[in-house]
């Protein structure tokens, strides 16, 4: 049996597209669950003496950089949040391995989410504030956490990319 085609399955582009689709969903459910249900009327949530729930609307990118409050610069932010989305779709569908797949598919679906809110709202939705005494981390989403997880599966899959190359 030499060079038998893969089945669809076995491809990391196959797995990429299963991860764009949950973590995409997730990211919306969590989202419309604590617009709809959780913030109505909007308030501080806390769960822990570390952790709140809290409503957020974030009009930039990470951390509120580059805020914007007109429609032009909403679309100008989506615009080149469609052209990440682009480019981490062509790596993602010539991934060479199942980790690559999944962790373009995270920060596919994870930048897609929110750029959803920001079509649909015209900021993104934020609302899992981590903090110790008056010092906090920005909020932050589901979405966010799928990109942040990504990005760290690609860091891990390069060094053992790196390895398996050094012997």
């Amino acid at each position: 049996m030499t060079n038998a085609p893969l089945f669809f399955y076995q491809r990391p582009a196959f797995w990429g597209c299963v991860t764009v689709t949950l973590s995409f969903a997730l990211d919306q459910l969590t989202k419309w669950f604590l617009l709809a249900h959780v913030m109505n009327p909007p308030r501080n949530i806390p769960v822990t003496f570390f952790f709140d729930i809290v409503m957020a609307f974030n009009r930039g990118v990470s951390f509120s950089l580059f805020a914007q409050d007109s429609r032009t610069g909403v679309l100008v932010l989506c615009a080149v949040a469609l052209g990440i989305v682009a480019l981490l779709s062509y790596w993602m569908l010539r991934a060479p391995s199942k980790i690559l797949g999944v962790a373009l598919g995270l920060m596919i679906g994870g930048a897609l989410g929110n750029l959803i809110d920001r079509l649909r709202i015209g900021a993104v939705v934020d609302f899992l504030y981590f903090h110790w005494g008056p010092h906090g981390f920005p909020a932050f989403n589901v979405a966010d956490t799928a990109i942040t997880i990504g990005v760290g599966l690609i860091l891990l899959d390069s060094s053992l990319e790196g390895r398996n190359r050094s012997k």
